[in-house]
């Protein structure tokens, strides 16, 4: 038992779900608490991924039989005729010179293969193989195996090698449950994914940082129909602070607005279709989610060189208004029926004019992004439907499912989605409720919803115009002060609503969500609950921001305890003590020296 404990000194033994990992204290290997959202969204998805692909199966087997049957009926028809030209006397003659025991044989081999015809004999459906690209500890490869039924096994890679021999450690750790199905390999995922192409029924990609040199080989590896899971956490590039980077990694420029993390979902949507196309293929969203730091997307792979062609009808460019509030979609292409025929050819535009016909700004342009829909609605509620029942199968059953809910009262078919505090800042006014606004949209006769990404989001298929006129009709009835003459929200307030706003409540002003009361945002569970230090660094002071004093002064102390140098450092953001590594971050200053010598660098 001594030697046991001793073994396990320098590990911390960390539970989630039904996985047990041992993770080392000196943070050689990454693992990030916070990510246990991400994991369970992924393991809900990877179930009803299970049961689709054996509904749709099933249901393809069917059909085939079907034609089969229906093809064997008009064989059967045009024999029976042949067979009636055939005289009565020449038949019986054929029976007769048969052997009643040669006769019965051959009836009794008949009816054998009427049973058994060959067109049924069709290849079964093999349990989905699993492939984790960027494993780290293997923690969410051996939540696969432990918690989703029907995997016939789960490939963990790592380019690190103390990280694979941290993952081959857990698979033990966890027992023959781990050890029969997942398998551990020291390899870049990029390498291993394009010589293994369409080998993998799902491949998941949760990165510590862009995606976007693993989306090539990744869209090769996943087989026809097979799911591709990934994440993104550099969203200060997909949101628009690093414009220029974002299109050298995914090939689209952002804007800034509100809807900008919706805007990452479908950059990053964008992005892997592209790499896609290239090889003859296409994907097809079920579930496209902000959550915490990070956007996650899960979508189908399909091979098809003719659907490809569609792909310029599921992107866009986003005109932006730099005055206020109002976007404008331009479709990259349309298709042109002609004689019972489908031509495809460029886009129409531009949809705006040079300057905004609300406000009177200038536009901003950003784009292309994925503007088909980032849902199947389908999926979401059968994801739903199956988690609600497993509560304690979910360490984080309350997020995910408020997201879920949030998720599937989405208006899926309109991009993107506008604030009502901002739009109420745009023309200096105090916000209506989100119910009195929803009801003018209503009842006037356009639809409304609500968006996961953000709670004060808005999606609907209301123009401008109408919304602007809402608005109007608002502050007519809630007088504002005097404004500057050249802000856009007196350029909008000056012109007359062309429609009356009725802010009377719509019965459909509130979801069945709001109307049950079911919790839709949830504040984080703790604080510091956010991206961690990426493995290998020493955590010092400086990573207070993301830690928090209590874990930097632990983390340190365990240094201090290996033979680390240590000071103790005031924390002025917490009140308390907080430990600096004196020998791992050496100063990048000059040393002062005395007269007549040269400084020197550290």
């Amino acid at each position: 038992m001594a030697e046991v404990e001793d073994k396990l000194k320098d590990y911390e033994i960390k539970k989630e779900g039904e996985a047990e990992i041992l993770m080392l204290k000196s943070n050689a290997v990454f693992f990030n608490p916070v990510q246990v959202h991400n994991r369970d969204m992924s393991i809900a998805v990877l179930r009803t991924f299970v049961s689709k692909r054996k509904e749709e199966h099933e249901a393809l087997l069917n059909k085939k039989n079907k034609s089969h049957k229906k093809g064997n009926q008009i064989e059967t028809s045009v024999v029976n005729g042949d067979a009636a030209l055939t005289s009565e006397h020449d038949k019986m003659d054929v029976v007769n010179e048969k052997e009643p025991n040669q006769a019965t044989n051959e009836i009794e081999d008949a009816s054998k293969e009427a049973k058994t015809p060959s067109w049924k004999v069709t290849r079964e459906l093999k349990p989905p193989v699993v492939l984790e690209a960027l494993a780290a500890s293997g923690l969410r490869s051996l939540r696969y195996a432990r918690e989703v039924d029907g995997l016939e096994k789960v490939v963990a890679l790592d380019n690190d090698k103390a990280s694979v021999e941290a993952c081959k450690r857990n698979i033990k750790f966890n027992g023959s449950a781990a050890i029969n199905k997942v398998e551990a390999h020291l390899a870049d995922a990029r390498v291993y994914m394009l010589t293994h192409p369409k080998e993998f029924d799902v491949v998941d990609l949760d990165p510590y940082g862009s995606p976007s040199v693993f989306l090539d080989s990744a869209v090769q590896a996943v087989a026809d129909g097979g799911l591709l899971m990934c994440t993104a956490t550099d969203l200060a590039v997909l949101c628009g602070t690093n414009g220029e980077v974002c299109y050298s990694k995914y090939g689209s420029y952002p804007v800034k607005g509100k809807y900008c993390h919706e805007m990452a979902l479908r950059i990053l949507l964008a992005s892997i279709e592209s790499h896609a196309n290239r090889y003859k293929r296409y994907i097809v969203p079920v579930l496209s989610v902000f959550m915490d730091f990070y956007v996650r997307v899960f979508v189908r792979v399909f091979t098809s060189a003719s659907e490809i062609k569609n792909t310029p009808l599921k992107l866009s460019y986003v005109y932006q208004c730099a005055g206020c509030d109002s976007f404008h979609l331009q479709s990259l292409g349309r298709t042109v029926t002609k004689n019972n025929s489908v031509k495809y050819a460029p886009g129409i535009g531009p949809v705006v004019p040079q300057e905004c016909s609300d406000c009177g700004k200038k536009f901003n342009v950003g784009g292309p992004i994925w503007s088909a829909p980032i849902h199947d609605q389908d999926w979401v509620l059968s994801t739903l439907t199956d988690v609600r029942p497993m509560k304690d199968r979910y360490p984080a059953y309350n997020k995910i499912t408020s997201v879920l809910t949030t998720v599937s009262e989405e208006l899926h078919d309109f991009p993107l989605f506008f604030s009502l505090h901002s739009i109420s800042g745009t023309v200096k006014c105090t916000s209506p409720s989100a119910v009195m606004f929803r009801s003018a949209v209503i009842n006037a006769g356009y639809q409304i919803s609500s968006s996961h990404v953000n709670p004060l989001g808005l999606k609907s298929d209301a123009p401008w115009e109408v919304i602007w006129d809402i608005m109007r009709c608002w502050v007519k009835n809630h007088p504002i002060k005097e404004q500057p003459h050249d802000t856009p929200g007196t350029a909008i307030l000056s012109k007359s609503p062309q429609i009356e706003a009725n802010f009377s409540r719509a019965v459909a002003a509130l979801s069945k969500a709001q109307t049950k009361k079911v919790k839709r945002f949830l504040p984080n569970p703790e604080s510091h609950w956010g991206p961690k230090v990426r493995a290998g660094r020493t955590i010092t002071s400086k990573h207070i921001s993301l830690l928090g004093a209590e874990a930097i002064n632990g983390a340190i102390g365990h240094q201090e305890a290996n033979g680390a140098v240590t000071t103790d450092k005031p924390a002025s953001d917490t009140g308390g003590t907080v430990v600096t590594d004196e020998v791992n971050e050496p100063s990048t200053k000059r040393q002062k020296t005395s007269d007549g010598e040269q400084p020197t660098e550290p």
